[in-house]
Order: C-alpha cells, then sequence, then structure tokens
C-alpha cells in the first residue's frame, strides 16, 4: 500500500519527465553499478530477455538519457552508461520520490518514526 501510494506521487513526475517505471528501473541499475553495463548483464540483473534490455536502452538512448560505447575488453561488445541528462532526470525523480516519503513519514510521531526505521532494519538484514 506504501509503494502504491509513493507510485501515485511519482506518476506526475515520471509523467513529466517523460520517463516509464522500466526506463526509470534501467537508469537506477546504471546509476547503482556505479560503470557503463553490457546489454547482457542489465538484462541478466532485470531479469529480462536480452531483446527487451536492448528495447529499453534504445528509448533510453534516442531522448539522450544513456549512451552505448565500446567495451575496451572485447571490440564486439558494447557498453550502456548513463550520460548527465540521465544522471539529472534520476536525481530529480529521486528527489520527487523522498518528497513523497518525507509526506508520509510526516505522518508518524518521532517515536513511530524511530520504530519504524528498527523494523526496516531488522527486516533488511544479511542473515
Amino acid at each position: 500500500m506504501t509503494n502504491r501510494r509513493l507510485r501515485r506521487l511519482s506518476g506526475p513526475e515520471l509523467e513529466r519527465t517523460g520517463v516509464t517505471p522500466g526506463q526509470l528501473r534501467v537508469l537506477r541499475l546504471l546509476s547503482a553499478a556505479g560503470s557503463p553495463l553490457r546489454v547482457s548483464e542489465l538484462a541478466r540483473r532485470l531479469d529480462v530477455i536480452p531483446r527487451s534490455a536492448t528495447s529499453v536502452v534504445d528509448l533510453l538512448e534516442e531522448r539522450g538519457l544513456v549512451e552505448r560505447r565500446p567495451d575496451p575488453d572485447d571490440r564486439r561488445a558494447t557498453l550502456v552508461a548513463l550520460t548527465p541528462s540521465g544522471t539529472q532526470v534520476l536525481r530529480s525523480l529521486r528527489a520527487h520520490r523522498a518528497a513523497g516519503l518525507a509526506q508520509l513519514l510526516d505522518r508518524l510521531t518521532a517515536d513511530e518514526q524511530a520504530e519504524l526505521v528498527r523494523l526496516l532494519t531488522v527486516l533488511t538484514a544479511d542473515d
């Protein structure tokens, strides 16, 4: 339910930027990777077939949000990297989502927020 509310809050910003949820996943993944990735690796991490990842990358590249580069380790392969525009769009979307999350958290008291952090820490801890 909270995720649905966050998506609803993010919807207008996604519309404004023209980024689909699937494209946002690719932008986030490239950002988290910290370095360019091959489309095959993107597909693996997204758990989709390479052709699907290629289609999303094609659209993002047309919009100037990602770029393809030659792979210096394999001349047959290409890497996908965020462009400065892609990084900026991702920052904007993250800021908007953070603001939406802040709105939800404002409903909680300081003690409730602390308890939420404690519970989330327990749930996300590595065993």
